[in-house]
């Protein structure tokens, strides 16, 4: 798994009020490698309100800290997807490593 810096993932998180950061996809296996984005799966406090340039802010806050291009995945979102196969395959396999 990823390495992750523990600190700087918590003052990224509480400048963006986020709630809950999991990991899933391919940063959990043994097959990730320098070629792999970082998948996160994020929850907001119910305030927040953020827009698609605040997300890119984001995400790109999240890529200085791993070093690595992200794929941010909103949680409710995913719960609200029609995909049940997706929703299911991302939720079932997140892995948190934040939480407020």
């Amino acid at each position: 798994m990823i390495e992750i810096d523990k600190k700087r993932l918590a003052e990224i998180c509480k400048r963006w009020n986020i709630t809950e950061v999991s990991l899933f996809g391919s940063a959990l296996t043994k097959d990730f490698d320098e070629i792999n984005d970082v998948d996160l799966l994020v929850s907001f406090a119910l305030e927040c309100k953020y827009s698609l340039f605040d997300i890119v802010h984001i995400q790109d806050d999240f890529a200085s800290l791993f070093a690595k291009p992200v794929d941010l995945a909103m949680r409710s979102a995913v719960e609200n997807s029609e995909n049940y196969i997706r929703r299911e395959a991302i939720i079932n396999s997140a892995h948190v490593i934040y939480e407020a």
